[in-house]
């Protein structure tokens, strides 16, 4: 059986894994990957709009990684509407890349729930094999804290080099088109990076287990015989 100081930090382990599994789930269901402003440049050009004008012809818009809202200003005051990713939009994106982190967030899911089951077992017993105790719970939290960054940087490419944003914003338009004016990362983004954060936690965590409890020593008096305790 580990000592009570190995039990507390694996303890803790497992309970950042659990947490960064709960936070992959909340950044998948909540749409708050991304907003911006969007510019409706069809109006902007019909009304050679100037500066002062401009706030009249910008809307919002805000998306995750299966629905998203749009509010569209275009001279005539805000028009709101909700969209999903799938099963139509998403052929107007980088589908593949789109579909890879979706599946990069799945597979997060299931390698947090191993490195959080890892570190219960070395909780509970001092496993036989190597493979099983440290050194495993390291592996499938590097693994698991590398493959929710592996899905945060596709989707910054594909917010940066693929005009995620603007592609969205022009699905289905036909009249406007719209523009980018300005773009940040939401809740959602940082929830995920949160998640890798808390694997890499583990990483120190699992460090400090390692460390060596100094022993601690009793001292036992020693007795004295004396001549008249043998006489007696």
């Amino acid at each position: 059986m580990p000592g009570w100081f190995k039990k507390a930090w694996y303890g803790l382990a497992s309970l950042l894994s659990f947490s960064s599994f709960i936070l992959i789930i909340v950044a998948l269901a909540v749409p708050h990957w991304l907003s911006g402003k969007i510019l409706c440049q069809t109006g902007v050009d019909l009304v050679n709009a100037t500066d002062p004008e401009l706030i009249k012809f910008i809307g919002d818009i805000y998306y995750g990684l299966f629905r998203g809202c749009k509010v569209r200003q275009c001279g005539l005051g805000g028009r709101q509407s909700q969209f999903t990713i799938f099963p139509h939009l998403v052929k107007e994106l980088n589908a593949g890349l789109h579909v890879t982190i979706l599946l990069l967030l799945f597979l997060a899911l299931a390698l947090a729930l191993v490195s959080m089951g890892f570190a219960i077992l070395n909780m509970i017993q001092v496993p036989y094999r190597a493979v099983n105790g440290p050194g495993g719970i390291c592996l499938w939290n590097v693994l698991a804290g590398g493959v929710v960054a592996l899905a945060i940087a596709s989707f910054m490419a594909s917010v940066k080099f693929h005009d995620l944003t603007e592609r969205i914003a022009n699905f289905q338009e036909k009249l406007f088109r719209f523009v980018v004016v300005e773009q940040q990362y939401e809740e959602s983004f940082w929830i995920c990076v949160a998640s890798a954060s808390a694997h890499a936690a583990n990483l120190v965590v699992v460090a400090i287990s390692q460390i060596p409890l100094p022993e601690i020593k009793t001292k036992i008096e020693e007795a004295t015989v004396t001549a008249e305790d043998i006489l007696y």
